[in-house]
């Protein structure tokens, strides 16, 4: 009998462990879920194995923040070494270019665009050249679909950031609370700005900006003389190096970064208010890697993504219910006075003018 029962016993354990091992070999992602979901989401890993690649293209996101993210997202999904996240950095304009030229020669190579330029994308959606797809993260996004910074079934952002004055406290003390206060904080030609000729993302900070400070303002910006920057960086690495003494157009995520190498860059929340800058992420309808597009789309706006690059690239979440580690750099949406800006109307045509009105302005 006791024999029986020790039979009985290895029985139920080999049993048990024959449950327990499949469970344990798969990825986080499969074991978050259950039933019908878990089946789906089976098969899309397998399609997506099956495709071994995805293209993505972004503005902000550094190489070395996507080398942890495409890590991250390998252990989340168990997908093998022998896949690849093609990853492209770009301007903005420059990624606008790329886009419109795929879409029109009808040869699409990109799968995933990130981009904070919403009304080209609410374009591209209108146009039907944004993949339908209900994303199982959405439903953290929901107050984001609500405040018009996303749109449920297309896109929703995978990290917002702000351009707003920033400086050197080493070498400047600015004690300012207002955009008017920018106004001889540094000498003529000693401040850098935004070049919104070259930049779509400037440029829509300038017409947000413009709705609240006025066009008079501006022109007493341009009297100051300042140079035009493209890349975010370099307008921090001016101010580090000494080269100018205050960026009209900072950027809080490389105030962070810079800062964690040993500068001492402060930035301004202005009580007028700042434009936020969505980086809308997207999967374009014709993407030749749909599959693994909307994992790397799912995953992105997954919490382990958000958290990544919340700590890496100091972008504002939009995700319901997370968190900010470096809230200081990255404040949760509800601290932040947004200026309010209806991004679905806005036309080339608005934009274009705007341009020529900066452009008229401050002459570079």
């Amino acid at each position: 009998m006791t024999r029986l029962i020790e039979k009985l016993m290895l029985v139920l354990l080999l049993a048990l462990f024959a449950q327990v091992l499949p469970a344990a070999e798969e990825p986080p992602a499969l074991q978050a879920v259950t039933g019908p979901q878990k089946e789906q989401l089976r098969a899309l890993i397998a399609a997506a194995v099956k495709e071994g690649e995805v293209s993505s293209w972004d503005v902000v996101i550094q190489p070395a923040t996507h080398n942890v993210l495409f890590e991250a997202f390998r252990k989340q999904y168990g997908m093998p070494a022998s896949f690849k996240v093609n990853y492209s950095l770009a301007r903005s304009a420059d990624l606008v270019t790329r886009v419109n030229q795929e879409l029109q020669a009808g040869r699409v190579t990109m799968d995933v665009v990130a981009i904070a330029l919403l009304p080209f994308v609410h374009e591209k959606v209108k146009g039907g050249h944004v993949m339908r797809y209900d994303s199982p993260q959405y439903a953290a996004y929901r107050a984001v679909f609500e405040k018009g910074l996303g749109r449920d079934g297309y896109f929703a952002f995978n990290g917002a950031y702000i351009f707003v004055p920033m400086w050197d406290a080493s070498k400047l003390n600015f004690t300012g609370t207002s955009w008017k206060d920018v106004i001889g904080a540094a000498q003529p030609g000693r401040m850098s700005m935004g070049d919104s000729a070259n930049s779509v993302t400037y440029l829509a900070t300038y017409m947000g900006l413009k709705s609240v400070l006025g066009v008079d303002y501006f022109k007493r910006v341009a009297e100051m003389k300042p140079t035009f920057i493209v890349r975010s960086e370099q307008i921090a690495n001016q101010i580090v190096t000494g080269q100018d003494t205050f960026a009209f157009s900072g950027m809080p995520t490389r105030a962070y970064q810079f800062n964690k190498r040993g500068a001492q860059l402060k930035f301004l929340l202005p009580k007028e208010g700042v434009v936020l800058l969505p980086q809308a992420i997207f999967i374009l309808a014709k993407a030749p890697h749909p599959s693994a597009a909307k994992l790397w789309l799912d995953f992105m706006l997954s919490d382990t993504a958000q958290k990544i690059l919340v700590e890496n690239e100091a972008l504002i979440s939009g995700r319901a219910g997370f968190v900010s580690p470096i809230p200081e750099y990255a404040p949760p949406i509800g601290k932040l006075n947004v200026i309010k800006i209806d991004w679905e109307n806005i036309t080339a045509e608005d934009q274009n003018k705007a341009k020529a009105e900066w452009l008229s302005i401050f002459k570079p």
